[in-house]
C-alpha cells in the first residue's frame, strides 16, 4: 500500500521550526539518551513552543501555573515543568521529545552523530535567519527525498523515487505546457489539485501521468454546473484514493483524503518560503514564480526530482547537512549573469512606472561568480525596496480601497486568514495616508506578495510619518488565547519600537478584543507598562474597514486625507483609556469615537 508523503505535521508554521531549532542549542553535542530528549520537551515547554496558547494543554493545570506560563515577561522554572508533567500524567515524555526533533533531523538542521546531538551548518544559517528563512529552507528541499535511508515509512522496491519540491515544480510546469498547448492560458494547480496530486506524487516517473490526470479531470468538469463539478471531483477522488492504496476500504480512503488536503495545505506554506512558487487567482492557484525562470529549468535540466542514492543513513544525513551540497545547478556565471539581467530589467520597469530615473546595469560581464551573487542579492533588495513604493501607489484609487473593504468583509472565508489580515492592514494604512514608509515585517516573495506571516519578535507592521511613528499589530485571534498569544508581545514590541521613536502608537487589529486584552492595554495606557505608559489604541476588524469606507467617501468626493487625521483618531482612542474607568467601556467606546471622528472628516 502506498503511502503519501507530508513534509511535517509536528511544526506547520516554517518560522517555529527555527524556534525549535534556537531551543535545541543547550543540548548541542550532549548524549540523545532518554534524560536529554525529555529535556528538549522541558525546553520547549519553557520557551512557551509547546503548550503556550493551547486549551488542552491548559486542561487540568491549576490557574496559578496557567497564569504564571501565560505571562511571557515570567520564567517557567524546571520545578513548575515538573509539576505540569506530573499533573499531566504524560506517558513517555522523551518520545514527545523524539517527535518535536523529527523535522529537525528530517530536514538537515540536526543530526544524532553516534549518539550525540550536532546542529549542522544547514541548521546555523537557520538559526542566524532571523526573518528571511527562504535560502535556507530551499537549500534543504532540493535534497529532502523519497526514499532515504533515515525514514523506515517509504521503502526502497522502486515505487518511491522523487524529490518531492522539484518534482512538484516540475508538474505544474508540464501542466502548465499542457494548457498552452491547448490554446489556454496557463494558472498552476488550483488548490483542489495541488491536495491531490502533489503528495501523492511518490516517483518523478508518473509526473507526465499526473499532468495528463489533471487535464482530465478539468476537462470533465467543463461547462458543468457548481454542484455537478463538485460531484465529478468527488467521485474522481474516491477513485484515485482507491487507486493509490490498492484498496476500497472506506476507513482507510477516506483518512487518505483528509490527510492529503492537511499535507497538501503545509506543503504549499512551506515551498512557499522558497519563493520558487507564487499565489495566484486570489489565492486558488499555486504557480511557478516567473522570476526564478532560470533556476527551476536548471533544476530540471540537472534532473534533480530524482531521488539519488546513498549506501546508508549517515551518508544521507551528511548530505543534507552539508551547506555546500548539492552544488546549485544556476551557479555558472552564465546562468547568474541571465538572472541579474531579468532582476534589472523589472527594476527598470519598476522606475520607470513610479516616475524614478531609469538606473544602467553594472558591468556583470567582469564579474566573478561571487561578485554576481552579491550583485543579485542587491539588485533584489532594491527591487523590493520600489515595490515597496509601488505597493502605495496601486493602493491610493478608489477601486483598490474598494477591494481592500470587500477583502476585509469576506477575511473568514480566506483560507489563510492571518496572512491575509496582515497583508491587507498593510494594503489599507498605504491607502490611508502619506507615510514616509509603511514596512510590514512578513516575509515576501519576488512578487513582494506575503509567503508567511511576520515572525516573532517584531512588530506585524512598521509605519513612519511625518510627525509620528506607529505599528500595527494584527490577529485573528478572538478568545481568550488571543491574550495568551498576543497581550504581552505586543506591549514589548511598542516598548521596543518606542526606543527608536520619540511619539510611537500601536493599532491593534482583530476580529474583537477579548476582555482580557483590553484590560492588558488599558492598564498599559493609563498605569505603563514596566515603568512609563504607553499609546495603544484596540480596534476590531469591522472598525478598520469603517476607517477605511470613510476614506473611500473622502476619495470619492476629491478630499485628501493625510497622516495627522489618523494620529488624531489613535490618541483620541488612546486618551479615553483615561477618561473611562474601565477596560470594558473604554473598548465599547470607540465606535463612538470612530463615528465621531467620520463625521469630523466629512462634514
Amino acid at each position: 500500500m502506498l503511502k503519501a508523503w507530508s513534509i511535517t505535521t509536528t511544526v506547520r508554521n516554517p518560522e517555529r521550526l527555527r524556534e525549535f531549532l534556537v531551543a535545541l542549542q543547550p543540548l548541542l553535542n550532549k548524549p540523545w539518551n532518554g534524560e536529554n530528549q525529555e529535556n528538549y520537551q522541558k525546553l520547549l515547554i519553557k520557551n512557551r513552543l509547546y503548550g503556550f496558547g493551547n486549551q488542552q494543554f491548559y486542561n487540568g493545570l491549576p490557574r496559578e501555573i496557567t497564569e504564571l506560563v501565560n505571562n511571557v515577561d515570567n520564567e517557567i522554572d524546571d520545578a513548575i515543568i515538573d509539576r505540569i508533567i506530573d499533573i499531566k500524567k504524560y506517558t513517555d515524555f522523551a518520545m514527545r521529545g523524539r517527535q518535536s526533533l523529527n523535522p529537525l533531523t528530517k530536514f538537515g538542521f540536526a543530526y544524532i552523530d553516534d549518539g550525540v546531538l550536532k546542529i549542522t551548518e544547514l541548521g546555523r544559517k537557520l538559526i542566524a535567519s532571523e526573518k528571511d528563512l527562504g535560502d535556507v529552507f530551499l537549500k534543504s528541499f532540493i535534497k529532502w527525498q523519497i526514499p532515504n535511508p533515515a525514514n523506515d515509512d517509504y521503502n526502497d522496491s522502486g515505487a518511491y523515487d522523487i524529490v518531492p519540491f522539484v518534482a512538484t515544480l516540475k508538474l505544474i510546469s508540464e501542466v502548465n505546457k499542457l494548457e498552452l498547448e491547448r490554446g489556454n492560458n496557463t494558472v498552476g494547480l488550483s488548490k483542489r489539485e495541488f491536495s491531490l496530486f502533489i503528495p501523492s506524487l511518490v516517483n518523478h516517473n508518473d509526473i507526465s501521468k499526473y499532468a495528463n490526470e489533471i487535464i482530465k479531470l478539468r476537462d470533465l468538469q467543463k461547462n458543468r454546473t457548481k454542484p455537478e463539478r463538485k460531484a465529478i471531483r468527488d467521485d474522481y477522488r474516491q477513485k484515485f484514493a482507491i487507486n493509490f492504496l490498492g484498496t476500497s476500504e472506506r476507513a482507510k480512503v477516506d483518512k487518505l483524503l483528509t490527510n492529503l488536503l492537511d499535507y497538501g495545505d503545509n506543503a504549499v506554506r512551506y515551498f512557499r518560503l522558497t519563493k520558487f512558487i507564487r499565489i495566484r487567482g486570489n489565492g486558488f492557484y499555486i504557480d511557478l514564480e516567473p522570476n526564478r525562470y532560470t533556476e527551476i529549468e536548471a533544476l530540471f535540466e540537472n534532473e534533480f526530482y530524482k531521488s539519488k542514492t546513498f549506501a546508508d543513513r549517515k551518508e544521507y544525513l551528511n548530505y543534507m547537512s552539508d551547506d555546500s551540497l548539492p552544488l546549485l545547478p544556476w551557479q555558472t556565471k552564465e546562468k547568474l549573469s541571465e538572472i541579474a539581467f531579468k532582476v534589472h530589467r523589472e527594476i527598470n520597469t519598476l522606475q520607470d512606472s513610479l516616475g524614478l530615473s531609469v538606473e544602467a546595469i553594472k558591468d556583470i560581464g567582469s564579474m566573478s561568480e561571487f561578485e554576481l551573487n552579491n550583485y543579485i542579492v542587491e539588485l533584489r533588495t532594491e527591487r523590493k525596496e520600489l515595490q515597496e513604493q509601488n505597493n502605495h501607489v496601486k493602493s491610493q484609487p478608489v477601486e483598490s480601497i474598494a477591494s481592500y473593504i470587500e477583502q476585509l468583509e469576506n477575511i473568514y472565508s480566506s483560507d489563510n486568514r492571518p496572512l491575509m489580515l496582515e497583508y491587507l492592514s498593510t494594503m489599507g494604512l498605504h491607502a490611508l495616508n502619506d507615510a514616509k514608509e509603511i514596512r510590514p515585517n512578513y516575509p515576501v516573495g519576488d512578487d513582494n506578495e506575503p509567503t508567511s506571516t511576520a515572525p516573532g519578535g517584531m512588530a506585524d507592521i512598521e509605519c513612519y510619518y511625518e510627525n509620528f511613528n506607529l505599528i500595527c499589530e494584527v490577529t485573528m485571534l478572538n478568545g481568550r488565547d488571543q491574550w495568551f498569544n498576543e497581550g504581552q508581545p505586543v506591549m514589548r514590541h511598542l516598548r521596543d519600537f518606542e526606543n527608536d521613536s520619540t511619539i510611537a502608537y500601536c493599532i491593534f487589529i482583530a476580529p474583537n478584543i477579548h476582555a482580557d486584552s483590553a484590560e492588558t492595554f488599558w492598564i498599559a495606557n493609563t498605569i505603563g507598562y514596566k515603568g512609563s505608559k504607553q499609546r495603544i489604541a484596540p480596534i476590531t476588524i469591522n472598525q478598520f474597514i469603517a476607517i477605511l469606507k470613510i476614506l473611500k467617501r473622502l476619495r470619492e468626493s476629491n478630499k485628501r486625507f493625510t497622516h495627522d487625521k489618523l494620529q488624531v483618531l489613535v490618541k483620541d482612542i488612546v486618551a479615553s483609556a483615561e477618561r473611562i474607568g474601565n477596560s470594558d467601556d473604554w473598548v465599547a467606546n470607540t465606535e463612538s469615537l470612530i463615528n465621531s471622528w467620520s463625521v469630523s472628516l466629512t462634514a
